[in-house]
């Protein structure tokens, strides 16, 4: 049936007013060296088996090998033949060259090595929930979907969905994986169970119905393999992917903690949703090549959501027909499966964030309502200094133990008492640190490792320490038995001021307790990679933020213990944006559940336009550095579970859509075609179209980000929503929010859907700065935002 569209008109106008590779490895014969190489050949042809896609590329790497060579099957590491079509290959670069140069090839690069962006972060998302409803009236009440989503994860619905992650593996003994009372597997799933080093078939169940693992690849991370990380199985070696896997979707296990430490309930976010592992890293990284072929076999498995907590350095940023995480998504989104990525961990630098691919969800990482105190008792009647660590301090509770700034410990063989005050390696004397707590400053960028700095103080013998810092202030380091707690600069200026008003200064410090409601929260963590996206500066990157600092979720088997404690914990509290990208995961699941047909452009809509922008103050969220969060540190702003199963509208995008992107970004018909294996009729880069990333803006994106904007200049940017809610009579108006120096305008300014119109639109332009903003429809009952950026 034809539907008419009505677009909303968006005009952003200034208003005059001032405003704020390959490694060197083994030779296949003759002198030149060898190593990795990846072939992408765009999406596999139509009407084409797998066996015949493995005999092309069997002969096109025989056309490239000199006589007397090995067969081309010997030098296969990987073969892609399933979502897209490809090999990664043991090739010489004069080879690789000759591939470039071959019919069908879209790219070839070195096999890069990615790494990790490495209970009650649930409940807080429930909570953060009802602080929007109660800040503003317009918000509806909860829809019988989300109601049920959130008093029960095991919604008959949500019990098919299946959430694959591309990561370390899996401990499959976890209670998180445990399948009491999970229905029998979904007769659509395809995937296997690959036996491996102390792992089987029966690991798997219906809780884990799939575990695959890959040959790391990489020749430069092979040599810093060791035996123990060969990546011959399924099995998590590292934990990443364990903590990952049952943060997305693992049972709810009662009377989980750490030691004692966070204690409650340990879930996933999408409880009764199946799991499915793919080991593509090791604990060196993760080869190109393996993430590749995990992907292929998790879109030709039958998964509904890939989670990917990994990725390139930000300062490493291949194209996206040489990143395998751009290329895997690609060809997952243009199959229907929904994938959520990391954004990485190279904040708070601004441009640093990765996976920023238009196809992709985006994850930033946040703090949640929990904190783990330590605090330092000063001798005298001195308040007791607040400070945040994990340690199982065993110390007397009364200050009894002299205490020593690092600096006045400083060996008399160092000059550099900088160097000193921050207690680094070789510049304090032992014999004046002995038996005392010391004071040091810490700085996460110019410094040595706080383990490394512990350690010395540890083995000169320290009984304690207390750091000064104020970047890391959110996330709690571990320390177990030796007592550490770290403080703000602000403290810190106490402790000085006792420490010259006595000549015995004594404290203590002690062990950590679990400190919940904490506020204000969430906080964006400064760890998180911000945008805007160096590749891609006019679509709006990270998309959302989620959970990601101090996440209570199952791991390995580890042997360091507290002392005390007989066997290790079955849960470990870990920091970073591979711990918000679950979250995401787990909701995107949930809602793919009860929507079953959505796309996941739609999908991502719901998740990003519900998103919340005010903390548990009723404030808005902020950085951990106190400033205002902005769309570069956390995209649309915190998600939010439950409002994202009733958005009412969603923006949406089909192939289309993507091609046209590929053209705006510089990729011509011929690369296109490829990539895509057909084209849409009538399709083609217009030379008003090619190569002008002006466009970009135009993509039907949820957010809005325009740049290279001039002052007296005019953007017009238009979108197109659907109606997707439950009443298909209905009328939405606009609200709009933006900075002085910026005018904005929505035409039309009211939608009017009805049962033969369930599309409508908008346009935009430009001021001085960043200035950001947001332009939010409701219809009483929904509310659908999206924000916007716009820079010179």
């Amino acid at each position: 049936m034809w539907l008419p569209l009505i677009c909303f008109v968006l005009a952003l106008l200034f208003a005059g007013a001032s405003g704020g590779g390959a490694a060197a490895g083994g030779g296949n014969g003759g002198g030149e060296l060898h190593g990795v190489y990846v072939v992408y050949m765009g999406a596999v042809p139509p009407r084409t088996s797998p066996n015949i896609l493995q005999e092309t590329h069997l002969r096109l790497i025989g056309a490239v090998l000199k006589r007397g060579q090995p067969a081309a099957e010997s030098v296969v590491v990987q073969q892609y033949k399933h979502a897209f079509s490809g090999f990664a290959a043991r090739l010489s670069a004069t080879e690789a060259a000759a591939l470039r140069r071959k019919p069908g090839v879209v790219s070839v690069f070195a096999d890069p090595v990615y790494h990790l962006h490495t209970t009650r972060s649930w409940d807080f998302l429930q909570q953060q929930t009802a602080v929007v409803k109660t800040d503003s009236a317009r918000r509806r009440r909860r829809s019988p979907r989300a109601a049920a989503a959130s008093a029960s994860s095991t919604s008959s619905p949500m019990a098919d969905t299946i959430i694959g992650l591309l990561d370390s593996g899996v401990w499959p003994e976890s209670p998180s994986f445990d399948d009491a009372g999970l229905r029998p597997v979904p007769t659509r799933w395809k995937g296997v169970c690959m036996a491996g080093d102390n792992f089987n078939s029966s690991s798997c169940n219906r809780k884990l119905i799939g575990a695959r693992y890959y040959d790391v690849g990489g020749e430069a991370m092979k040599r810093r393999s060791s035996a123990r990380s060969s990546g011959s199985s399924p099995r998590d070696e590292a934990g990443h992917g364990t903590h990952t896997s049952s943060t997305a979707a693992g049972n709810a296990v009662t009377g989980a903690s750490y030691y004692g430490l966070a204690a409650g309930t340990a879930k996933g976010g999408s409880a009764s949703s199946r799991v499915a592992m793919y080991r593509v890293c090791s604990e060196e990284g993760c080869a190109g090549s393996a993430i590749l072929a995990g992907f292929d076999d998790a879109i030709a498995d039958g998964v509904d959501v890939i989670s990917v907590s990994l990725g390139a350095s930000p300062y490493f940023r291949p194209d996206f027909s040489d990143d395998p995480i751009a290329i895997g998504s690609f060809h997952a989104v243009a199959k229907g499966v929904m994938v959520v990525c990391s954004a990485g961990n190279a904040g708070p630098d601004a441009a640093t964030v990765v996976n920023a691919a238009p196809w992709i969800l985006t994850v930033a990482a946040s703090t949640i309502d929990r904190y783990f105190q330590s605090d330092v008792v000063l001798g005298g009647n001195n308040t007791a200094v607040k400070g945040g660590a994990i340690n199982f301090s065993n110390l007397n509770k009364t200050p009894k133990y002299p205490l020593i700034t690092g600096e006045s410990a400083k060996s008399s063989s160092v000059s550099d008492t900088e160097s000193a005050s921050h207690c680094e390696p070789g510049t304090l004397d032992a014999s004046k640190i002995k038996g005392k707590i010391v004071l040091c400053h810490h700085s996460r960028n110019s410094d040595t490792s706080k383990t490394e700095k512990i350690e010395e103080l540890k083995s000169a013998g320290a009984v304690g320490s207390v750091l000064v810092n104020d970047l890391e202030k959110a996330v709690a380091t571990a320390y177990i038995d030796f007592p550490v707690t770290e403080i703000t600069s602000a403290a810190a200026a106490d402790i000085h001021k006792y420490i010259a008003s006595t000549s015995e200064p004594v404290a203590t410090i002690t062990p950590t307790i679990t400190v919940t409601e904490y506020k204000p929260a969430p906080v964006v963590a400064y760890f998180s990679s911000r945008g805007p996206s160096a590749q891609t500066p006019n679509i709006l990157k990270p998309d959302v933020a989620a959970p990601g600092v101090n996440i209570l979720a199952s791991w390995i088997p580890t042997s360091t213990l507290p002392a005390g404690e007989e066997k290790p914990s079955q849960f470990n509290l870990v920091s970073g944006t591979s711990m918000a990208c679950p979250h995401v995961a787990g909701v995107a699941a949930t809602i793919k559940a009860w929507n079953p047909t959505w796309s996941p452009a739609a999908i991502r809509s719901s998740i990003m336009t519900t998103a919340t922008q005010l903390n548990n103050d009723k404030a808005p969220v902020t950085t951990d550095s106190g400033s205002l969060a902005t769309p570069y540190d956390h995209g649309a702003g915190q998600v939010n579970p439950t409002a994202a199963l009733d958005a009412g509208l969603v923006y949406e995008l089909g192939d289309e859509d993507y091609l046209q992107f590929l053209c705006n970004y510089g990729y011509d018909a011929s690369q296109i075609k490829l990539i895509a294996a057909s084209l849409p009729g009538g399709f083609s880069c217009g030379a008003g179209n090619a190569s002008n990333k002006d466009l970009i803006s135009g993509l039907n994106y949820p957010s809005i980000s325009v740049t290279g904007l001039d002052k007296a200049g005019t953007r017009t940017v238009n979108r197109v929503v659907t109606n997707v809610g439950a009443q298909q009579e209905a009328s939405y108006t606009v609200a709009v929010t933006a900075p002085a120096g910026l005018d904005v305008k929505v035409v039309p300014s009211k939608l009017e859907f009805t049962k033969s119109v369930k599309k409508l639109g908008f346009q935009n332009a430009a001021a001085k700065g960043d200035l950001s903003g947001s332009i939010t429809w409701s219809d009483g009952k929904h509310t659908v935002r999206s924000p916007f950026v716009v820079t010179f």
